[in-house]
């Protein structure tokens, strides 16, 4: 599961960072930047999974790809102020492993590609417009399965908020 995750991120990284070179000629060697931003370092496995996607597609950390980290340490309150130290940074990416580090990032540029891994209901949060559709500088993947997004969608429309944490198989009403 894991492993299908990040590799669908490392796509999404890969083909976000493509669009500078698409776009206009890059000077060899050049060395792209990802700023990280989490309330700790990331899983170890995530991380591990993150690096040898990217290293199976000729990036490589010290050669062609530098990562820019900041660390809440369980304070949320500081995730703008690390945000805008990324920006400030010129990052090419931003790489966020929470809700509340990618409402900050979003809030500290429209410009910069900001991808969240993982994210329970993205949509709900303000993160994107729709699953279908993101819009804006954000991408990347709801935890929320194609029957919670439904039924969420249509308690929405309902006027109401609901979200099922059971997907998959366990049956609604058990202990997830």
């Amino acid at each position: 599961m894991w492993y299908s995750a990040v590799g669908s991120i490392v796509t999404v990284l890969l083909s976000l960072l493509a669009v500078p070179l698409a776009a206009a000629a890059q000077p060899p060697g050049k060395v792209y930047r990802i700023g990280y931003l989490g309330t700790n370092p990331p899983p170890a496995d995530w991380w591990d999974a993150l690096l040898d996607g990217l290293r199976e597609r000729g990036y490589s950390e010290g050669r062609n790809l530098a990562f820019e980290r900041r660390l809440s340490q369980g304070q949320a309150e500081r995730f703008p102020k690390l945000a805008a130290e990324l920006v400030q940074l010129r990052v090419d990416l931003i790489l966020v492993h929470t809700t509340p580090a990618a409402i900050a990032a979003r809030n500290a540029t429209q410009t910069i590609p900001i991808v969240f891994p993982t994210a329970i209901d993205p949509v709900g949060a303000g993160l994107v417009a729709s699953l279908a559709r993101p819009g804006g500088n954000l991408t990347g993947l709801s935890t929320l399965g194609p029957r919670t997004q439904w039924e969420t969608a249509g308690a929405a429309e309902r006027g109401r908020s609901r979200h099922d944490p059971c997907d998959g198989p366990l049956e609604c009403g058990e202990s997830c």
